[in-house]
């Protein structure tokens, strides 16, 4: 038992300045994996779209070097250079030391921001190895370094120039994050999001590593991006559009209705994603049923069995960008996940619902064909619905075990249990024989899983791999998915690096992305990265897991290195494959995001889809960058 007797005020610490982040980093960010890494360039980045917003900024810049360290300039009204009156110190340094420092508490510089402008410039500092500041203004450079946030200059004049820039450049401290390896393709998506949104703004990404420049610049920002979202699908109605402001607010809306599937909504606030939707996205569909509802009735199309459309119903095939812009957004937390606003929900429900009305009635003949939409949306619920509660009373999900083929792991909660699919039973024999069994379970799946992207929903669900999948993760799919039964922490693809593989890695991001996209959502998916070649000289080995690496790159003598290409899992033993890929310490781990999850399925749209002339144009498009194809 702990000694109380001397406890006294020499016992309470008080941690000063940015002590408080470093010391319990997850009450400043949610987490300290792959996915919050990135928020920290999210972070400096949306300091510059404010002054996008704002009107001050018209070019972003995100450099991705090798040293995985970040830069992030652009062209906007600098950051006041002066002494605050409060803290003494130069405005650069209170916002980049001082918590909660910044004026987006000051209405009157920004009348619409990504909420606490500047304020979360401090927390970044606290979480980097060492961060640097360059302002161009005032015909000087001025530069200020900081090292685990305690800075090391003061702010000083390094030069003269003519230019106006804000130049922010930082190292995540490895000892913090779980891993400081930025993902390239997080990146791009981010900048091309945020290009869609920031009308008149050019955002360029650069990932020195892989030696790539995109640009992203679209003048039509969310016609051009509902347009790229819906691609290749059947459309039911011409793209609609709607900008309407009221008080101090704006609503943006764009949507179309295709003859697909699923619920394509994309929500976001001040141009900041939320993911859970909430106030304004809930009342935006609301809207939408209302509206739906009345004109049926007044159609006189009334079905006694339906009775009424459901939410689920008018939201099948529709595919949907909303961006709500306020002067004070009431987020959940930091995260930004939800908005609160509550005033906000009656206003874009009035504003849609009356836009809605007035076109329906314009264009009675495309009306038509989202009714018969619906329609079928809705008898097809309330057949699921009566399927569901038959195989309920005949007890038929009873005989839905864990599949045979499945090695479970030791630990019964979800907690750092990973469950890895694999390719074949080959590789699943070397996969367990070299895994922790305490926390690691296998999946194989044979050589090929069902197309869902064209298959009858009975046959999805009476396929073998698809049934062994579903049942091993047991979180269910589509409406019925429960992340409170999921079985594990973690579900890794672990399939091999050649042509065949990526396509059924293909298959299988496009499965969840159908059928359980909160497990995409949520963070539970990954891809593991497997190495391509083991370059090996005298007793020294390397594994290699990029296709462009030479053994010169890791000082080896090109002529006495002996190298070995991998072409699949199999040609591992259990212990190299624990080794370079399934080890945690040693290991690389893609999460998949929504955005690699959503380009799978266009991609999959596009070669496995009825659109003839779209593949067509794709594979004439590509075929110059084919690489290793097998004859």
């Amino acid at each position: 038992m702990t000694d109380n007797t001397n406890y006294d005020a020499s016992n309470i610490r008080v941690l000063e300045w940015l002590e408080p982040v470093r010391q319990r980093p997850w009450m400043y960010i949610w987490s300290t994996d792959i996915k919050w890494l990135h928020h920290m360039i999210q972070e400096i980045v949306d300091n510059s779209v404010d002054e996008a917003l704002a009107g001050f900024c018209h070019h972003i810049t995100t450099i991705l070097h090798k040293d995985n360290s970040v830069t992030v300039y652009d062209d906007w009204r600098w950051i006041p250079v002066d002494k605050h009156p409060k803290t003494g110190k130069s405005a650069v340094e209170t916002v980049y030391t001082v918590l909660h420092a910044g004026w987006k508490f000051d209405k009157s510089v920004y009348k619409v921001s990504w909420w606490l402008h500047w304020v979360w410039a401090s927390v970044v500092n606290a979480l980097s190895e060492w961060l640097e500041v360059t302002v161009h203004k005032n015909g000087h450079i001025y530069r200020q370094r900081y090292e685990k946030w305690i800075p090391q200059t003061e702010l000083e004049i390094i030069w003269d120039t003519d230019r106006t820039w804000t130049i922010v450049s930082f190292l995540p401290d490895k000892t913090i994050f779980d891993t400081i390896e930025f993902s390239g393709s997080t990146e791009i998506a981010r900048n091309k999001q945020c290009a869609y949104l920031t009308p008149g703004v050019a955002f360029t990404f650069i990932d020195e590593k892989e030696w790539t420049k995109n640009r992203f610049f679209y003048e039509w920002w969310l016609k051009t991006w509902l347009n790229n979202l819906v691609w290749n699908q059947q459309r039911l109605s011409t793209p609609q559009y709607m900008n309407v402001e009221w008080n101090d607010c704006l609503v943006e809306i764009a949507f179309q209705f295709t003859n697909s599937s699923n619920d394509n909504t994309l929500s976001f606030v001040n141009n900041i994603p939320t993911r859970d939707w909430w106030t304004h996205v809930l009342w935006f569909k609301s809207a939408l049923l209302n509206a739906m509802n009345e004109i049926w009735k007044e159609k006189d199309k009334i079905d006694k069995k339906i009775w009424e459309f459901q939410n689920s119903d008018v939201t099948d095939g529709l595919y949907a960008i909303v961006n709500v812009k306020i002067p004070e957004p009431q987020f959940e937390w930091q995260t930004k996940w939800r908005l609160w606003n509550a005033y906000v929900r009656w206003e874009v429900e009035k504003v849609v619902y009356d836009y809605l009305i007035e076109e329906f009635k314009k264009d009675e003949s495309a009306f038509d064909k989202i009714f018969d939409k619906i329609n079928l949306a809705a008898r097809a619920r309330l057949a699921a619905k009566l399927a569901k509660e038959t195989i309920l009373r005949k007890n038929v999900i009873a005989g839905w075990v864990l599949p045979w083929k499945l090695a479970d792991c030791g630990k019964k909660w979800m907690e750092w249990t990973e469950l890895f699919i694999v390719e074949g039973d080959s590789a699943g024999w070397s996969a367990k024989s070299g895994r922790d069994s305490m926390y690691q379970a296998i999946l194989p799946l044979r050589w090929k899983i069902l197309n869902t992207e064209q298959a009858a929903m009975q046959r999805i669900m009476t396929n073998q791999e698809i049934k062994s999948l579903i049942t091993a993760i047991w979180a269910w799919i589509k409406e019925s998915y429960d992340e409170h039964n999921l079985r594990y922490q973690r579900i890794i693809i672990m399939t091999d690096a050649d042509v065949d593989w990526a396509h059924i890695r293909t298959l299988l991001f496009t499965f969840f992305f159908r059928f359980m996209r909160p497990l995409i959502e949520n963070g539970h998916l990954f891809a593991a990265c497997p190495p391509i070649y083991k370059f090996s000289q005298w007793k020294t080995e390397k594994y290699i897991y990029r296709e462009e690496e030479t053994p010169a790159d890791h000082w080896f003598d090109p002529e006495k290195t002996e190298v070995q290409r991998y072409k699949g899992l199999w040609e591992m033993n259990a212990e190299q494959l624990w080794t370079t890929t399934m080890d945690p310490n040693n290991r690389r781990l893609n999460q998949v995001s929504i955005e690699d999850a959503e380009e799978a399925d266009r991609l999959f749209r596009i070669l496995m889809g009825e659109d003839v002339l779209s593949r067509k144009h794709f594979i004439l498009t590509h075929a110059k960058s084919v690489k290793n194809m097998d004859i």
